[in-house]
């Protein structure tokens, strides 16, 4: 497409300016993005230069002194050598630890983290005998994470697959962009959790805060406690035998089933009428493509 300056542009028409700037002015529709990621498939782990590890190869690393470059890069060079379990002591609520992960490992880490702990992992299986700031696991991709305690806001932040759990409660916008996978809380969650999330599934089995998925554009939210308020274009559904069956099923993996079974939770999906994106201009039509 040859170069246009800004007179050039200023003369066109709209439709001109859109197909000279390599824009659609067809009309979109929506269309369901619904598509769960499977923590456990092989393929997913086929990284050329992932490390071959042995689960049963522990090592235990005191990180009390050390910078979180110096720790993860630690935690690298251990796997390099083959260990496939390995237990941080003394992580005394660093930042970014553990992120970047994209391999089988078995991770312990024996206290809490601050904000952005195990982001953008890829295979690992994570416990927190702790607590942990904002954004955690943001942008995970497979694999399984689990927090003894409490989490910060943003948690789950863009999460694309695997499991990302919280036995305790977390702050607001939890699951903000999420584009699957599964988040478990078992406590309560903050306000406007699910905010545009685009596709998996959220489980809260406490209470939910004000403007519950809003904007959401797919993916199912449960609810087994209270919901202060929905947000714009959520709307509750019924819940199947499917959904009973699953949120079982999904629950007994962490030992959060209630007592009284998972009948009374309420289920929140979209209702699809931000789907129409008819009425934009070119330019905002650009952006969203």
């Amino acid at each position: 497409m040859a170069s246009l300056d800004d007179v050039e542009l200023k003369n066109m028409t709209q439709d001109e300016r859109a197909k000279a700037l390599g824009m659609t002015t067809e009309q979109l529709t929506g269309r369901s993005l619904f598509i769960e990621f499977k923590s456990d498939e092989e393929e997913r782990f086929l990284y050329p230069w992932a490390p071959d590890v042995d689960i049963n190869k522990r090592s235990e690393l005191d990180v009390g002194n050390l910078t979180i470059t110096e720790i993860n890069n630690k935690i690298r060079e251990l796997m390099d050598n083959g260990h496939g379990t390995i237990v941080i002591k003394n992580p005394r609520g660093k930042h970014s630890l553990g992120v970047g992960i994209l391999n089988r490992l078995n991770l312990i880490i024996e206290g809490s983290l601050g904000y952005f702990a195990v982001g953008l992992i890829d295979g690992p299986n994570v416990r927190i005998k702790g607590r942990v700031g904002w954004s955690c696991g943001e942008n995970m991709m497979s694999g399984t994470v689990l927090i003894e305690k409490n989490a910060g806001s943003t948690f789950g932040a863009a999460i694309r697959g695997g499991d990302l759990v919280c036995m305790g409660s977390v702050g607001s916008r939890t699951g903000i962009d999420m584009k699957g996978g599964t988040i478990i809380v078992g406590g309560d969650t903050g306000a406007l959790s699910g905010f545009m999330m685009q596709r998996g599934r959220i489980i809260v089995c406490g209470n939910a805060g004000k403007n519950l998925g809003d904007s959401m554009y797919d993916g199912i939210i449960y609810v087994g406690g209270d919901i202060k308020s929905l947000g714009v274009d959520a709307v509750t559904a019924e819940l199947t035998q499917t959904d009973s069956a699953w949120l079982t099923q999904k629950l007994k993996l962490y030992d959060l089933q209630p007592k009284e079974g998972v009948d009374h939770f309420t289920k929140i999906v979209a209702g699809k009428q931000l789907w129409n994106y008819d009425n934009l201009e070119p330019t905002e039509k650009k952006l969203i493509l």
